[in-house]
């Protein structure tokens, strides 16, 4: 099976030749260059999983300091970059300093088939661990930053027994969920318990509130953006489709996305793939959506503000939470439920509470 992207450096035209043809089989994609100086531009825009380079170019044939020079450059364009160095003058003095430097590996020239193909899959399988310990990263950064909203839903009356039920149900799919609701009628937690039940629920959750962004930052939040995108873009940013990929994320409020981030949005379910603004690169998704809105989204397809495929992709199962006036004696059984919590928090004591019915 073929493994990701490849970008050989090197001033021989005949070497680059030679790599190509031997690599092909094995290699989805390769680029090769004899000029260093583009470096960065393919590591942006080919984005290679390792890079062969040569360590010793024209102007230094024997002592590899352009090599040196030319690995710093690939490490500050990308720090995860795998680097495999190709040498004609290997030595154990130029190997440590290469491997303190940032390199992988050697190459000799002239290399071993055999040992060649090894040393390369071997690079492409700790380019992806590095990649899968990135994204780690990003998910447990993302999760720190979010606010712990995990207590239990209160509610005894028949229609929220009914939206227990369907989450129970629920427990062993993997379908999109459109939660339906007033303001204030708890779809947040809807939602949650949703992913509670799931068969995602060791995965990341993460959420977005779309009604409390501008309207112009959608897709960068949603998709995410490469450094140098807009003026601001200091550096790269994963959206919440690429951190919640494996897991679970919650759109709230979808009825605030404007026709075009619709036309996007139902891209990527359809695809499961999502690029970052300024990015031509694929990243592939497996997200699993839950979405909210308190709009009458029937409504909106009917006046065509919101968009009927997207509406049939997002709602394989639609839940209903009623508000609170609807809901019976639950109103008593939240008003018991939040005394109690702020006067342990507060170090009160609550107050007797007068039963309906008594003056």
């Amino acid at each position: 099976m073929k493994k990701g992207k490849l970008l050989i450096i090197d001033d021989n035209e005949d070497v680059l030749f030679a790599l190509k043809l031997l690599l092909e089989p094995f290699v989805e994609q390769i680029k090769v260059t004899t000029q260093p100086e583009r470096i960065e531009h393919f590591i942006n825009i080919f984005r290679p999983g390792v890079i062969l380079l040569d360590m010793n170019f024209k102007k230094d044939a024997i002592s590899g300091q352009e090599g040196f020079f030319w690995l710093e450059k690939i490490k500050q364009a990308d720090p995860e970059a795998v680097v495999l160095f190709i040498t004609a003058y290997a030595d154990t003095e130029k190997a440590v300093r290469a491997i303190k430097a940032g390199a992988t590996d050697f190459i000799p020239k002239p290399w071993e088939k055999e040992k060649l193909l090894a040393t390369l899959s071997a690079a492409f399988q700790l380019r992806e661990s590095r990649e899968e310990v990135h994204t780690l990263r990003q998910q447990v950064s993302s999760l720190s930053l979010q606010e712990d909203t995990s207590f239990d839903i209160i509610g005894e009356s028949d229609a929220m027994q009914e939206i227990f039920a369907t989450i129970e149900k629920l427990g062993n799919t993997d379908a999109n969920i459109l939660i339906l609701g007033e303001n204030g009628t708890g779809k947040d937690l809807i939602a949650r318990a949703l992913y509670h039940h799931s068969p995602r629920s060791n995965k990341i959750f993460t959420s977005i509130d779309l009604g409390s962004i501008p309207e112009q930052l959608f897709e960068s939040e949603l998709f995410g953006y490469e450094k140098g995108a807009f003026t601001d873009a200091r550096k790269d940013k994963p959206g919440r489709f690429e951190i919640a990929s494996g897991g679970t994320l919650f759109l709230d409020e979808i009825g605030n996305l404007s026709l075009p981030m619709q036309a996007k949005l139902l891209t990527v379910i359809e695809k499961h793939q999502i690029s970052r603004l300024g990015s031509t690169r694929i990243i592939p998704i497996d997200v699993r959506l839950i979405m909210a809105t308190n709009a009458n989204i029937h409504q909106m397809v009917a006046e065509g503000t919101f968009r009927q495929d997207l509406l049939y992709r997002i709602n394989t199962i639609e839940i209903q939470v009623p508000p609170l006036r609807e809901r019976g004696n639950d109103i008593i059984l939240l008003a018991g439920h939040f005394l109690t919590r702020y006067a342990r928090k507060y170090g009160k004591q609550p107050k007797q509470r007068t039963k309906p019915g008594r003056s």
